[in-house]
């Protein structure tokens, strides 16, 4: 002991001569080791008092709680460490710190009358012990020199801390970052070199167990991981070795196949699906990969369901066969697929349909009505006039409204095309015909709704076969021979008198009756001229918006002229006349020259007697009355009569709201 109070004495002394100013060449080295040499000149270049009495830096409240919370798993980890330390100096003034990779305490262990004493100098959880903040010590020099450190006695910069010894080692993460700090500190006459030896073996044994646990938890990532990729394949994924042996099944394989895993697993694939799959064994028997070939799978209860089936080989270095990879996806899911990529799509709601009309908002009435049967449809309009708008709002507004909406113009497809278009066909079921075969718009609409624009340009030996499939919901490849069950709503649209085509014997009077169960008849433009200023209105903000050219205002000759006009190509041609317009107007003005000369041009029409509803006074009222019951604002509506409100004021007033 007489050694160590000389050799504190030794020190002190140069200490003494070190915060009196003298330069770092005249300290003894001897005496003042080259790191805590190096830890004073620091000291002193960052400004700290060698006479601190107290912590100077100390989190309160709630940083306390963030500190805490961010250094859980350390804390968790070091807590064993700390209190078997302690238990090798307990009774004898010793206690064991914790910190964070800043120097922050993150815990204490110790007897109650140290810890108590060590809060006079407020050496507490939260307070800063790096060495710009209390000097040269067992923590934040370690930390500053990223090395196990012992402090003797009058080795701390700070006075306060002469009567310790502190010996400090830092934790590391795997990449050698440090992450937190370990010290044992007590009476400098009851420490030893034995001390700072037995803080680096638990500063170690920390960093393995951190280490370690890190380990296992990234392994249960990784499990977790192909676990979650294997469970989101869509498909039924089954993994055999070469001789049918099962090794993984996923949880769709499981509900689509009503596999028990428990059963499944370690059987050869054989025994699991039985006899009743004979055709479906044998194609995954092939040491040959395959895509999408068609099979149909039969399940113990007796029920079946057909898929489309994809298996990869599993080979070695060697190129030796291993095992199997089979995805099974589900027809409807693969009929969804074909949809999305063929781009039918029901966009439109009723929400989305534009009309104040009296006859057009009967129509409107009825076609909400015919969403919510099951019935067949038929709409009858002029072209341009929406049949395709109202086919998309009826779907959307049904109960299949989730289900594929999948559309077929019977005009625009060839004749000889048309069977294998709407039915599909078999492989070899003609020259050129795909490998495997190809399912037809009924196939992929199974489940939602098909619409079948131009119902009256279907070729006559044709209709039999749709008249078939709306009575029996079934139908047949062209080619094939088995016959495959739809559950598909019918919607059709024609321009033409069907019954005049079924008197000119060129439409089947039986499937004629059959579609015409709900007819919706959609009234010409012509005979809606009042909801133009309301279309109008739309088609320039919707088409401005989408070529982004904005169109400020439209002056009243525009709306004039398009009052005028017979529209014998309906909303179709407005709204094709408007974006022509728009797309050549010089300005951000729409003014009247701009409309084509068949329209400027063209006789002036004189609309069927009913009062004065067309004369432009009265076309302004509506059109402010039909957006006062819209519930749109004052503001709304004078920005889009490209008013002023004061202007509107004045109308309002005039027109009697």
């Amino acid at each position: 002991m007489d050694k160590l109070r000389e050799k504190r004495c030794r020190i002190k002394e140069e200490w003494k001569k070190f915060i009196s100013g003298v330069p770092v060449e005249e300290i003894d080295t001897s005496v003042v080791r080259e790191p805590i040499l190096r830890s004073w000149k620091r000291c002193r270049d960052n400004g700290v008092s060698p006479f601190l009495k107290k912590i100077p830096v100390v989190l309160q409240g709630g940083e306390i709680d963030e500190l805490l919370e961010c250094n859980e798993e350390l804390i968790r980890t070091s807590e064993p460490f700390l209190n078997n330390l302690y238990r090798s100096f307990s009774d004898s003034g010793f206690f064991c710190v914790l910190c964070d990779h800043r120097g922050y305490i993150l815990k204490l262990v110790g007897d109650e009358s140290t810890i108590n004493d060590l809060k006079q100098g407020v050496f507490v959880i939260g307070a800063l012990t790096s060495e710009d903040s209390v000097g040269t010590n067992g923590i934040g020099t370690a930390l500053m020199e990223d090395t196990q450190v012992q402090v003797f006695a009058t080795e701390h910069y700070c006075e306060s801390f002469h009567g310790y010894t502190c010996s400090g080692a830092p934790i590391h993460d795997e990449r050698g970052n440090i992450i937190g700090m370990i010290d044992v500190a007590g009476p400098y006459l009851e420490a030893n070199p034995h001390t700072l030896g037995m803080v680096v073996a638990a500063a170690n044994a920390i960093e393995n167990l951190l280490r370690l646990k890190r380990s296992f938890l990234e392994c249960r990532l990784a499990e977790n991981f192909q676990r979650m990729v294997i469970s989101s394949i869509p498909e039924a994924l089954i993994v055999t070795d070469n001789k049918g042996t099962i090794s993984l099944i996923n949880q769709n394989a499981q509900r689509m196949l009503a596999l028990d895993p428990q059963m499944a697993f370690g059987k050869n694939i054989r025994d699991v699906l039985g006899k009743k799959n004979e055709g479906f064994l044998t194609k995954i028997a092939n040491h040959r990969s395959m895509t999408d070939e068609e099979v149909r799978i039969h399940n113990k209860d007796g029920s079946y369901a057909d898929y489309t089936l994809s298996f990869n080989l599993i080979t070695s270095p060697e190129k030796q066969v291993t095992g199997k990879i089979i995805l099974l996806s589900e027809i409807a899911r693969a009929r969804t697929m074909i949809k999305k990529m063929t781009g039918a799509e029901a966009k439109i709601s009723f929400s989305d349909i534009i009309g104040q009309n009296p006859d057009f908002l009967e129509t409107i009435r009825l076609a909400r009505i015919a969403s919510k049967s099951t019935s067949n449809v038929l709409l009858l309009g002029e072209s341009g006039t929406g049949k395709d708008i109202f086919a998309q709002a009826i779907h959307n507004n049904s109960e299949r409204k989730n289900g594929p909406y999948v559309v077929i113009n019977c005009a625009a497809i060839p004749r000889n095309l048309i069977a294998s278009e709407l039915f599909g066909y078999d492989e070899g079921a003609f020259t050129g015909s795909k490998r495997g075969g190809n399912p037809g718009k009924f196939e992929i609409a199974d489940g939602g709704t098909i619409f079948l624009d131009e119902i009256g340009e279907m070729p006559l030996e044709l209709q039999t076969t749709l008249l078939r499939i709306i009575e029996n919901k079934e139908i047949m490849r062209v080619g094939g021979k088995k016959v495959r069950s739809v559950d598909v709503r019918i919607l059709a649209a024609t321009n033409r008198s069907l019954i005049d085509e079924v008197s000119n014997g060129n439409f089947r009077e039986d499937l004629y009756y059959r579609l015409n169960v709900f007819t919706i008849r959609i009234p010409p433009l012509r005979d809606r001229r009042d909801d133009i200023p309301l279309l109008l209105d739309r088609f320039v903000k919707d088409i401005s918006s989408n070529i982004g050219k904005p169109v400020t205002k439209i002056r009243d000759d525009v709306l004039r002229v398009l009052m005028d006009y017979s529209w014998p190509g309906n909303v179709r041609q407005l709204q094709n006349v408007l974006e022509r317009a728009i797309n050549i107007a010089p300005e951000d003005v729409l003014t009247g020259n701009l409309l084509p000369d068949e329209i400027t041009r063209s006789p002036k029409v004189v609309p069927p007697a009913r009062g004065n509803s067309y004369d432009l006074k009265n076309i302004e009222r509506q059109m402010i009355e039909g957006m006062i019951k819209s519930r749109a604002s004052k503001s709304e509506i004078a920005k889009k009569m490209n008013i002023s409100r004061s202007t509107l004021y004045r109308k309002l007033e005039r027109y009697g709201f």
